[in-house]
């Protein structure tokens, strides 16, 4: 009988260390960073471009679009842009107010949960002049 109370004992304190031992590998493992993107508006040539046009990010990324030199720009983001033509998806990237000092800032975080494909936007008092960007989100 103690022989059988010793071994359960044992087995108990066992599977108590191991589960011990494995919740500390789970806590010390960091969750995946986001990455943060600069996009210019307006080259630093003085051209009415987004510069980098294209990049490429991954959901939950943060893209910081920037005031470059000739003002005023903003980036829309219009449901037509937007890979399921999500509207909410497109009002919560776009920033219409008009940066028009250089080094006016915003930024467009896409959420953790952000079909991939591509996203175009444009600047809305320079789209006739070709002022448009894609960001592609990839899966």
């Amino acid at each position: 009988m103690k022989l059988k109370m010793t071994f359960s004992r044992s087995i108990g304190l066992l599977i108590c260390t191991i589960m011990l031992v494995i919740s500390s590998f789970v806590m010390s493992v960091s969750p995946a960073s986001a990455d943060s993107y600069t996009v210019k508006m307006g080259t630093d040539q003085g051209l009415l471009k987004f510069d980098p046009a294209n990049i490429t990010i991954k959901p939950g990324d943060t893209v910081k679009f920037v005031n470059n030199k000739l003002a005023p720009h903003n980036a829309v983001f219009d449901d037509k842009g937007v890979p399921t033509g999500d509207k909410a998806l497109a009002t919560k990237l776009t920033h219409t107010k008009l940066l028009y000092s250089p080094g006016e800032s915003y930024e467009a975080t896409f959420p953790a949960d952000t079909p991939p494909g591509t996203y175009t936007y444009y600047c809305q008092p320079h789209r006739g002049a070709g002022m448009v960007g894609k960001i592609t989100v990839a899966g």
